[in-house]
């Protein structure tokens, strides 16, 4: 009899320690996947904090957004692309802004009005009138050319951006992920991309724009 319950006794304190066991497991493994979604997830995404109105309309002071961070590890970033960026002198501060000019295209801005390779730039994203340093290059009648691997990045608000307009075209490595949508505030939540720049299909010579008409006597 007294065999009988030692056995009993035996068998459940095993069984008690088999749960146990298989407890700790399933408790290590949770541990272990949260772990691994964690590094996955801040390795693929990130959230970001808008500061100031650079790219009002399309974003405003406040907003979150969700960031891309490897959507650029499978292909090149793309004009009208929203990115965030650290500018070429400052690597401690994240910047936010538009793609408008891409490596290996010419660039000329005047009078507020964007060619690419002589084709017009529309841009329906503008929230006003661009009236503050909206000629660039201020000294080439024909444009400059964007050198390989190198963007040129602007901000919606162009009245009150600090972009390459000022601090030049940035390098590709220099992109930390693309802005890909909005989540706060939840009245704005979604796509931020409803309107994109787009290229007129008609073209100028570069720089013919700034050569006056003579005038008839």
């Amino acid at each position: 009899m007294a065999a009988q319950q030692e056995r009993a006794a035996g068998a459940a304190g095993s069984s008690e320690r088999s749960a146990a066991s298989s407890l700790l497991r399933e408790i290590a493994e949770v541990v272990v996947l949260a772990v691994i979604l964690y590094f996955g997830i801040s390795f693929a995404i990130q959230a970001v904090h808008v500061e100031g109105l650079s790219m009002f309309a399309t974003l405003d002071n406040d907003d979150y957004l969700i960031a891309n961070k490897i959507d650029y590890r499978l292909h090149a970033p793309e004009r009208g692309d929203i990115i965030i960026l650290r500018p070429p002198t400052n690597n401690s501060t994240d910047f936010i802004k538009r793609i408008i000019a891409l490596p290996g295209e010419r660039l000329l801005i005047r009078g507020g009005l964007v060619y690419i390779n002589g084709h017009h730039l529309v841009e329906p994203y503008l929230p006003e009138s661009w009236v503050t340093s909206n000629n660039w290059p201020s000294d080439n009648p024909n444009g400059e050319l964007i050198p390989p691997n190198q963007y040129f990045v602007m901000g919606d608000n162009r009245n009150r951006s600090q972009d390459s307009r000022f601090f030049g075209p940035i390098t590709r490595d220099r992109i930390d992920g693309k802005a890909w949508f909005r989540i706060w505030p939840l009245a704005h939540f979604g796509n931020i991309y409803a309107e994109m720049p787009r290229l007129e299909e008609g073209s100028i010579p570069v720089g013919s724009a700034l050569r006056p008409v003579p005038a008839l006597n």
